[in-house]
């Protein structure tokens, strides 16, 4: 039986472009080797962020001292109970959005691994033995990233965890060396010292969150040393290797012992054993699969969405993609996406967000832009919260005012950036954002502030002064 679209992946893209054809009453046939769901539900998103919201309640409760009159303790971690309770959640979500929604919509999972053949068509060693032959009118490859390990001597040897691994461990490490300080590394530092564990992070390159703001960094290093986790940039691993229990790591020709290391480098397009050659896709340099704008490879009935495209590694993206391609394939819609104002969290706890253009990136533009930077001892809401660290930074066109970048360290970063892409889309100027109409108390009131900062000094208004 031939299809209107198959596709390759069971994640974030893989459904979202099954979803868009089946509402177009187009046939779908999907493929996928390993867990349905793919990354996201699995063992991104969904688990991270639940064993965040986990450990940040225990740190509320060591940290409440902050409060005059407040008294609080917690005990050890039941990590085992911790990743159970983290497990059902997960199977919970895959049944109802996942594999639920696939039997909603009327389209198959074929369990298996696919790879291309000539025709085109989809070659499947299926899970249970044996063969199967799949045609389609158009086909997309969403298998989705992987982590990425750098080539460090006796790392294969040694074993190590990744984000992914990580989650699935039945008892928490006595140290932890966390290599990689962006986003990734971030987060699962933090959630593995706020669970209790003495963590180490090494950055190659001079400052965490390299991809942003160097404010962000420094605020996001002082508030790791606050929790006594170690940080060291401009730092390389070179060696790692195991003796009984520990792990002994060589870092800029010192070696230290930790009981386990997490490498968090990044993540690489998923596309090995797919048989692309066969079909003449072209994939680049990190594996990714090379598309054009409309997200389709060099063989005209072949697509691709999501991470394996090399695009920003984002679900909300994803998401995006699966929909374009099933228009653009089944409709010939030639749509395109824009990630000019892409929005981007880090979840550590203060959140790192930003939108738009740092500051560096405007001068590697060539726009002639100004910034200002407004520490959170200024906006009532950290205040009342007794928890001022962290920071709002807008960058704006020198000439016009118009605000072309916005990051944010801060509780509930995430939620400060979505207004932050608003007004970056809308081509708001910062005396529209200082004079905009904004709720007193709440941490977006940042951002006005932060607006104000370029022709006042906001330390000299009261509290609630616009």
């Amino acid at each position: 039986m031939a299809f209107d679209l198959a596709v390759i992946g069971s994640g974030g893209a893989a459904f979202a472009t099954a979803i868009a054809a089946r509402r177009k009453d187009r046939s779908v046939v999907m493929v996928e080797h390993g867990t349905v769901g793919g990354t996201c539900v699995n063992t991104g998103c969904v688990p991270s962020k639940a064993l965040l919201a986990a450990a940040e309640a225990r740190h509320v409760a060591l940290s409440s001292g902050r409060f005059p009159g407040i008294r609080t303790s917690a005990e050890e971690v039941d990590f085992a109970e911790l990743i159970g309770g983290k497990r059902a959640l997960v199977e919970g979500m895959r049944a109802d959005k996942y594999t639920g929604l696939a039997a909603e919509y009327g389209w198959e999972i074929v369990a298996g691994h696919a790879r291309f053949t000539q025709g085109p068509a989809l070659e499947v060693e299926l899970a249970g033995g044996g063969t199967q032959r799949v045609e389609a009118a158009h086909y997309v490859i969403a298998t989705g990233s992987a982590p990425w390990a750098p080539p460090i001597q006796g790392l294969e040897e040694a074993g190590y965890l990744t984000s992914t691994t990580a989650m699935e461990l039945e008892a928490l490490p006595s140290s932890l060396l966390v290599v990689g300080g962006n986003y990734i590394g971030l987060e699962q530092a933090q959630l593995f010292a706020r669970l209790g564990v003495k963590v180490s992070v090494v950055e190659m390159m001079e400052r965490l969150a390299p991809g942003e703001e160097p404010e962000a960094g420094e605020a996001i290093a002082g508030i790791f040393a606050d929790e006594g986790i170690t940080v060291r940039t401009g730092a390389t691993v070179s060696a790692i290797r195991r003796t009984g229990d520990r792990v002994i790591a060589t870092i800029d020709g010192q070696e230290s012992e930790f009981g386990e290391v997490l490498i968090a480098t990044g993540r690489r397009p998923a596309t090995t054993g797919l048989g692309l050659e066969e079909v003449g896709v072209r994939v680049g340099e990190r594996g990714e699969v090379v598309v054009d704008a409309h997200l389709r490879t060099a063989h005209p009935r072949i697509w691709a969405a999501g991470d394996v495209t090399g695009h920003p590694q984002f679900v909300y993206v994803a998401g995006a993609h699966g929909a374009v391609v099933a228009d653009n394939a089944l409709d010939g819609a030639d749509r395109v996406l824009g990630y000019r104002h892409l929005p981007r969290v880090t979840f550590t706890s203060p959140a790192i967000a930003g939108v738009g253009l740092t500051d560096a990136q405007t001068e590697q533009a060539g726009l002639d832009c100004e910034c200002r930077v407004l520490p959170l001892e200024n906006v009532p809401r950290a205040i009342v919260n007794r928890d001022t660290r962290g920071l709002v930074k807008i960058v704006a066109e020198r000439h016009t005012g118009r605000v072309v970048g916005v990051t944010a360290v801060a509780e509930g970063a995430g939620d400060v950036i979505a207004a932050a892409v608003y007004a970056v889309q809308a081509g708001m100027t910062v005396e529209q954002m200082a004079n905009t109409w904004c709720p007193y108390l709440t941490m977006a009131e940042g951002l006005k502030l932060a607006a104000q900062t370029f022709t006042r000094d906001v330390a000299l208004l009261s509290c609630c002064a616009s």
